[in-house]
């Protein structure tokens, strides 16, 4: 019944409805988010269930990557180096990573922002804001065990795989981190027998004091079928963009492919790996860019110009064209006529510059 008080929310529906908002957070922006939901829930105990079961879920499905201690190297959060709940394995150097999902240290960025009210760079203020922008920590490295490393008949394919991986990396995405798993046949001793590597190159630009933040994320898992000689490819590449400056544009644009070459060895076949990945994502990263794109991602490079205005209303709720010619009939003429005491031709003119503040407005407030 109307009358009827809304049913309060039971606390396991509050603690989904926060994950939720967490796991759906845009590429870097978890903190922010996170923040915002303690706030909004005000139950300390009821936010840290919901991040510490968010957090892990949002880590590994961001491909977020952490620096070890000493600088050895970084670790990427990942199902395919995932030793236990807190523990992820780096197969370049054979360590095992200890990190604190919800934990994480603060970095601090200083944005100047200048206030102006009028167009001109005459007369403007500036002030400073501090962002707090916090990321993930190692809390502590050991080194792995052996039955947690592949066999050495593995690993010598593993091996001349990363190499090759890590110099595409280097070459196409700056600051993009890789590694090379072994998802299946680890214990695999010597050829007649099948197994598993998986790629994963994980790459982002975080800048939320220029009001933008993206990410990378590719894995692509390697079939080595021993009995046809063949290596079987597939690949899910994901884009993730945000940018809020007077705004809230998003881009989440998902991609899969697949791709076959001959088992060789482990160096020729390593090159061959490379070389499909890098003609598939490059050919992907272009596709977002170019016209012959997929429909959902055509528009992507022309959003000022075509996308955004195809959003806008084609006619009025009228169903008709303004009546330029005749806007006597309106209210706003007739209104304009009296106070200014100006002739119809005038008051034309004037209602166009009106109207045209009026709908610019409007379309700023719809839009952005």
């Amino acid at each position: 019944m109307a009358d009827e008080e809304e049913a309060e929310l039971s606390e396991k529906q509050k603690k989904e409805i926060a994950k939720w908002f967490l796991l759906n957070s845009p590429p870097g922006e978890i903190q922010f988010v996170a923040k915002d939901v303690k706030a909004v829930i005000n139950d300390e105990v009821l936010y840290e269930e919901a991040a510490s079961e968010a957090f892990p879920l949002y880590n590994k499905s961001h491909l977020i990557s952490i620096e070890m201690p000493g600088r050895i190297g970084d670790v990427i959060i990942t199902s395919y180096g995932e030793l236990g709940e807190t523990e992820f394995i780096d197969p370049r150097t054979a360590q095992v990573a200890v990190v604190n999902h919800t934990k994480q240290a603060s970095v601090f960025i200083f944005l100047l922002i200048y206030e102006s009210d009028d167009a001109s760079d005459n007369g403007k203020e500036c002030s400073f804001c501090n962002l707090n922008f916090r990321k993930m920590v190692c809390t502590e490295v050991r080194p792995a065990l052996d039955e947690e490393l592949p066999s050495a008949y593995v690993e010598e394919f593993r091996y001349a795989l990363d190499a090759e991986i890590l110099k595409y990396v280097g070459e196409a995405y700056p600051k993009g981190v890789c590694s090379v798993y072994c998802g299946n046949g680890k214990d695999v001793e010597g050829p007649g027998f099948d197994f598993e590597l998986v790629v994963v190159i994980s790459a982002a630009r975080h800048s939320p004091q220029n009001f933008c933040n993206g990410s990378w994320r590719s894995v692509w898992s390697i079939e080595f079928k021993d009995e046809i000689q063949m290596l079987e490819l597939k690949g899910k590449l994901q884009v993730g963009a945000h940018y809020f400056e007077e705004g809230n544009v998003q881009l989440d644009a998902k991609h899969e492919c697949k791709d076959t070459t001959i088992f060789q060895s482990s160096e020729d076949s390593a090159i061959a790996i490379s070389n499909i990945i890098r003609q598939h994502e490059t050919e992907y990263i272009t596709s977002l860019e170019v016209q012959n794109a997929p429909i959902s991602l055509a528009s992507y490079s022309n959003l000022p110009d075509t996308t955004f205005k195809d959003l806008r209303r084609k006619l009025p709720v009228t169903r008709t064209l303004f009546p330029w010619q005749n806007t006597l009939q309106f209210s706003l003429t007739r209104d304009i006529t009296k106070e200014l005491g100006i002739g119809n031709k005038r008051v034309v003119a004037v209602s166009r510059c009106v109207m045209n503040l009026s709908m610019r407005r409007t379309l700023r407030s719809l839009y952005l």
